[in-house]
């Protein structure tokens, strides 16, 4: 445990700041499996929609400092892709 006062403020803010980024990154997660299950049911219209949202929670990852930006464009690359060949 630390002994010195930032030390433990430090601590408490990086505990924070993983909270928040579990939550975010929980968030990606989500919507990408709702994408996945919308390709693989088939339906282009309900899968178009979840790519949308899933494109939107990435950006918000990325502008929240959870994701590379480089990572969330890989991504966002990648199950356009899978929705295209539908």
């Amino acid at each position: 445990m630390a002994n010195i006062k930032s030390a433990e403020k430090r601590i408490k803010q990086t505990a924070v700041r993983t909270a928040r980024n579990r939550v975010v990154r929980s968030r990606v997660h989500t919507y990408i499996r709702k994408l996945e299950q919308a390709v693989a049911s088939g339906d282009k219209q309900s899968a178009a929609a979840a790519f949308r949202r899933a494109m939107s929670e990435l950006h918000i990852a990325c502008r929240k400092g959870v994701m590379k930006k480089n990572t969330v464009s890989r991504k966002i690359s990648r199950l356009n892709a899978r929705v295209k060949a539908m």
